[in-house]
């Protein structure tokens, strides 16, 4: 086991020590202080990812947002699904478990 330093904490995400100064855990992509790999709150995000989803889910601009360009593209081609897609992400967005481009996860501040 790890023995942690004054310079040192455990990430509240995986339990892995990380610099006290580190914005990001190296070792899962978890924000610290509120903020994204992209520096922007991690809350900020999560709005507007679930409002690009709630009003133009159907065109796939939340996944263009997201950096998803590929299925962005798909959905859309395919309007959604026909709509199916678009509930589906809008569950995964409001549960937390929606992620982005680079596999950090959108999830609210709260």
């Amino acid at each position: 086991m790890e023995t942690k330093s004054e310079h040192q904490m455990h990430c509240h995400e995986c339990g892995k020590l990380v610099s006290k100064n580190a914005v990001i855990c190296p070792n899962c992509g978890v924000g610290f202080g509120n903020t994204s790999k992209s520096g922007l709150p991690v809350d900020s995000r999560f709005l507007a990812t679930l409002l690009l989803c709630w009003f133009l889910g159907v065109f796939g601009i939340h996944r263009f947002y997201t950096g998803h360009t590929t299925i962005g593209i798909l959905q859309l081609i395919t309007l959604g699904g026909c709509g199916i897609w678009t509930i589906i992400d809008f569950i995964l967005i409001v549960t937390g478990n929606f992620k982005d481009a680079q596999g950090l996860p959108i999830r609210s501040a709260v």
